[in-house]
């Protein structure tokens, strides 16, 4: 080969390569960036609660608009009870000792995201909405929900081992929906006066912002006094802790999280193959 020939070859290779790199560049650039996984989902050690019990009954009320808020509640995609996996095998048999008693279980929140929890916290922030004050804090000035301790920026609902119940009385038939704008009764109204939940009587119902709410408040006595004892001691019996101030809260000791908030959605797929 001549040179003038092996210069030609040479050129032209040259040409070809700084093409081929300048089609790599483009290819590159024109590639988005692999994206993250949009939601975290749940460790394996959490379970949604009808997996393990499908005999508690679920009325799970941060999806629906009958809450403090008014409406459905961030982070709560589907009506879906989740726990982790030692607090929903309590649980399971709490179910077992009120079942052969003639009663249920009925859980109202379980698991919660931190979305779920910074959502309350502006919700209390905001004074102007009080959609829902004549039901659950008719008494409470919303100026007051945090250093009275019914909203906080940290819930122990997000560990995963806290859960809001109550009792039902067999057969029940199922409470009827909510009606935004519908006239509200305060949350300790006489039972046959206020929302009619399908459970026993508590003397309040869940999430009523006021003092009666304590589980052994000396004003709460007879059946009422009789059926939150029912429910602490059945839980107690198997690891759960009452919170003091609210009658429908308990979490399971030990905690496998004790430490950790999680964010994961109340969703199925947040669980899926657990």
């Amino acid at each position: 080969m001549t040179r003038f020939f092996r210069m030609r070859f040479h050129s032209r290779f040259r040409a070809l390569v700084a093409t081929a790199a300048a089609l790599c560049a483009v290819t590159v650039a024109a590639t988005p960036p692999a994206q993250a996984d949009p939601e975290p989902k749940a460790p394996k050690e959490f379970v949604a609660l009808a997996s393990v019990d499908p005999t508690i009954i679920q009325e799970m009320r941060y999806t629906t608009p009958h809450n403090f808020v008014g409406k459905p509640v961030d982070g709560y995609l589907q009506p879906l009870c989740i726990l982790t996996r030692p607090a929903a095998q309590a649980l399971h048999q709490a179910q077992l000792k009120l079942l052969r008693q003639g009663y249920s279980l009925k859980v109202y929140d379980c698991y919660r995201p931190q979305r779920a929890v910074d959502h309350f916290v502006r919700w209390a922030q905001d004074l102007q909405d009080e959609t829902m004050k004549k039901e659950f804090y008719p008494q409470v000035d919303k100026s007051r929900l945090f250093a009275d301790g019914y909203i906080a920026e940290k819930s122990g609902h997000s560990r995963g081992s806290t859960v809001d119940l109550t009792v039902v009385k067999l057969p029940a038939l199922p409470t009827r929906p909510y009606f935004p704008g519908e006239p509200l009764v305060p949350c300790y109204a006489p039972q046959s006066e206020r929302f009619p939940d399908n459970s026993v009587d508590m003397g309040a119902g869940f999430d009523c912002f006021d003092t009666i709410s304590h589980t052994d408040d000396p004003r709460i006595q007879g059946a009422q006094r009789a059926n939150r004892q029912l429910l602490k001691g059945t839980l107690g019996a198997l690891g759960f802790v009452n919170l003091p101030e609210e009658w429908w809260h308990f979490t399971y000791k030990p905690e496998p999280f004790p430490d950790t908030f999680f964010d994961f959605p109340v969703a199925r797929r947040s669980v899926a193959g657990h």
